[in-house]
């Protein structure tokens, strides 16, 4: 297969040494000419995913010209960009082009899902979302992981796993794409609170208790929007949920520990060099619960944080002192 990868960020790069190793013919595209130029030299994506080869075979570039041709387009841009660069390749899409969304997040100004937002600016191309608990390290070092690819054509899902599976990457699939990337996309909140929890040294009770309540109240949206509540508990809610939640691995969790420990979440950002998507995800996932009416207290109080100024131990109150209510409410 003629697979293109647009965005050279860890994911990206890993997933196309990925399907470089399973005998894929791969393009991997950079926004900038004169990364993709050190990447072509050195052969290693040093700032996001060093210590790993980048296979000599594989063409680096940073035209969309690169996704001409290609069987497969692999979306691993930020969700924030997402729009932009689907709008930016398709005058070099074949019709039959597949895209595959590997993003995690809404959009920001229209808080759709990253696959309604690319099917508008790509027509007729049919459109997946590749999801789950997976960092691009262990990735990139075939440390077994399990992920979910979803759509709603079975064909197409079974051909897609093919592409992908090798004896350290499995992949399952998934015909709900709504809860699979509202799983995604919320996930990421709840690992910056977990983060915030560790810096300020709340114990495990704590990251416990924030893990299952955020769990309910992701599922709550996405049940709103249409999706099924048995996606949840499997590998794009639960199993995602947890990897990021727990690892050091996790950008979310990094900067969600900084910000427990007293820095300034705009600081945060401005020393990290990968994007948090869930400080993002957060103010749009929190314009979504009070557009559908859906209770969704723990990314409240993450709202108010990052875009109200509100503290710390303010929110820790107001999630521990609300009114008493049953475990599946």
């Amino acid at each position: 297969m003629r697979i293109t990868v647009l965005g050279a960020g860890s994911w990206g790069t890993a997933l196309a040494c990925l399907l470089n190793h399973n005998g894929h013919q791969v393009r991997l595209w950079n926004r900038t000419e004169e990364k993709a130029e050190q990447l072509r030299r050195e052969r290693e994506n040093k700032l996001y995913l060093p210590g790993i080869r980048l296979p000599e075979e594989m063409e680096i570039g940073s035209s969309y010209r690169l996704a001409a041709c290609a069987d497969y387009l692999i979306l691993a841009v930020p969700s924030e960009a997402v729009e932009e660069n689907a709008a930016a390749v398709a005058p070099y899409l074949d019709p039959q082009t597949v895209v595959i969304n590997v993003a995690k997040g809404f959009a920001p100004r229209s808080q759709k899902r990253l696959s309604e937002v690319i099917r508008e600016q790509l027509p007729g191309h049919p459109v997946l979302t590749l999801s789950g608990p997976s960092h691009a390290e262990e990735v990139a070092h075939n440390l077994p992981t399990t992920v979910v690819i979803a759509g709603d054509d079975s064909a197409l899902l079974q051909q897609t796993q093919d592409i992908f599976m090798n004896d350290s990457f499995r992949v399952y699939q998934n015909t709900d794409q709504i809860g699979v990337e509202v799983g995604g996309a919320v996930k990421n909140i709840i690992a910056l609170g977990a983060g915030i929890l560790e810096g300020l040294e709340l114990g495990d009770n704590a990251r416990a208790a924030l893990m299952t309540r955020g769990l309910a109240e992701t599922a709550r949206l996405g049940i709103a929007l249409g999706a099924k509540p048995s996606t949840f508990s499997g590998l794009a809610g639960l199993g995602d949920l947890i990897v990021t939640c727990t690892s050091q691995h996790s950008r979310n969790f990094r900067a969600g520990y900084q910000i427990g420990r007293g820095k300034p979440w705009h600081q945060v950002l401005a020393e990290t060099s990968m994007v948090v998507e869930g400080v993002y995800a957060t103010k749009a996932t929190y314009q979504l619960a009070q557009k559908h009416q859906i209770t969704m207290p723990i990314t409240e109080q993450l709202y108010k944080i990052l875009y109200q100024n509100g503290s710390l131990q303010e929110a820790m109150r107001a999630l521990m002192t609300r009114a008493k209510t049953a475990e599946d409410n």
